[in-house]
Formats: C-alpha cells, sequence, structure tokens
C-alpha cells in the first residue's frame, strides 16, 4: 500500500514480522518455506514462520559494499554464488575488474561464514515444488532480495513470493521482475528511502542476535512437533 511517509509504522523487527504476517494468512498451514535473509530477517520471518505454521529456512545474501563508503552498495550476491551488480551504479564509480572482483570475493567470504554459523552441517530444506516466501526487514534498492530470489530459483520451486515491511516503489518494481508476488505491509515512494525509518527502535542486528531468534523457532517449532507421553500410547 502507498504511504505518505508517517513513521514509524514498526516498533521493532518482530512487531513488523507480525504485522507482515497479517498479509500473509492465505498461506497459512498450506506447507509454504518461509526463508529468512539473515540478519534483519530472521526476526521479522520468525514472526511470519510461528503465524503461518511454516517451515523456517535461510537463504544467506548480502549486498557488495563500494570501496571507502560502505553504506552504500552495487550489487548482492547469495550463498550459492548468484551475484547479481548495479550496472547503473557501476558505470558512475569506475571501479576496476579486480576491484569489483575482490569486492564480490569478500563478501562470499562472509556469507560462507554465515551460512556455517547458522546452518552448521544441516542441508537446505527441499524447496522443490514448493511456495517459498523470502523475507527481509527491508527493501532499498532491492538489489540483496533479487540475488536471493534468483539462488532459491535455480532450486525449482513452485512459487516465489517476496514479503517485507517496507519497502520503496522502486524496489518493489525491480523484484516484481523476477518474483511471482512482492507483499509488503508499507511501500514508499518518497525520493530517498531508508528501511530504518519505519522502525521506531533500530539497530543492526548481530549474528549472535539473529541466530538466537533462529534457534528461538527451532525450538518453538520442535516443541509443539512433540507428542505428549499418554499421547504416544494411543
Amino acid at each position: 500500500m502507498p504511504h505518505p511517509r508517517q513513521q514509524p509504522i514498526f516498533e521493532n523487527r518482530y512487531d513488523a514480522g507480525r504485522q507482515l504476517a497479517t498479509k500473509l494468512v492465505g498461506y497459512k498451514n498450506q506447507g509454504v518455506i518461509v526463508l529468512a535473509i539473515p540478519n534483519g530477517g530472521v526476526p521479522v520471518a520468525l514472526q511470519v514462520a510461528l503465524a503461518l505454521n511454516a517451515d523456517l529456512d535461510l537463504v544467506v545474501a548480502r549486498k557488495i559494499p563500494i570501496p571507502l563508503r560502505p553504506e552504500g552498495g552495487f550489487g548482492a550476491v547469495a550463498d550459492d554464488g548468484t551475484t547479481i551488480l548495479n550496472q547503473d551504479v557501476l558505470k558512475g564509480l569506475g571501479l576496476s575488474e579486480q576491484q569489483i572482483t575482490y569486492q564480490v570475493s569478500k563478501v562470499r567470504s562472509d556469507i560462507q561464514k554465515r551460512s556455517l554459523l547458522y546452518r552448521g552441517e544441516r542441508p537446505l530444506f527441499m524447496v522443490n515444488d514448493r511456495v517459498v516466501i523470502i523475507i527481509d526487514d527491508g527493501l532499498a534498492s532491492g538489489y540483496t532480495m533479487m540475488a536471493a530470489v534468483e539462488s532459491v530459483r535455480r532450486r525449482q520451486p513452485k512459487q516465489i513470493v517476496v514479503a517485507v515491511p517496507a519497502a520503496s516503489a522502486t524496489a518493489v518494481r525491480q523484484v516484481e521482475k523476477i518474483t511471482d508476488r512482492v507483499i509488503t505491509v508499507v511501500t514508499d515512494f518518497a525520493p530517498k528511502f531508508y528501511v530504518s525509518d519505519f522502525y521506531r527502535y533500530w539497530h543492526v542486528i548481530s549474528d549472535d542476535e539473529g541466530l538466537k531468534a533462529y534457534r528461538d523457532w527451532r525450538m518453538r517449532r520442535y516443541q509443539a512437533n512433540i507428542k505428549l507421553p499418554h499421547e504416544n500410547k494411543r
């Protein structure tokens, strides 16, 4: 829905996840799998997965930071090596191939470490012929999400839905080109967009905090599936 920049909309990422889940009720108990982009997307996805009674896993994707301006990016990389470059940004940067390769290799190394931290030796969830909902805490340029979508597409899901609490209209248009559906709580049309503007309490989530949220879902999910002793005797 369009929004005239009336912030904040969400208290924090957990609240954002609860609000986003209300937009996804049609997927409840439908066997979908929710994939979170860590770290910021994990608390959001936790609430969605719990509300939908869905499986939760990760797709690790990271922006490629601009040298000396790490808050900006010129593309993104996903955990299977999928790389998407923002050619418009690159034209203005004048980076050499060596500089681009170096930045990409640094991001790939970070992704490998993060994947090992979150998943350990556990294999990826099978997503072929399933509806997949990919979640992050927001879409600014959309390139990190685009890398995640292209990565998941290779695993042959039935459908890919992108769901985020807040997104720029530009990012929504970009992502809509490569996915089946984009769902937001807020789509913003302002010239400048910052995900943090939509959260009352915003901070960069550490690996430890993201991992805690992911483990919280695993604990809740598997405890819910454990039958009581008297039920096992029936």
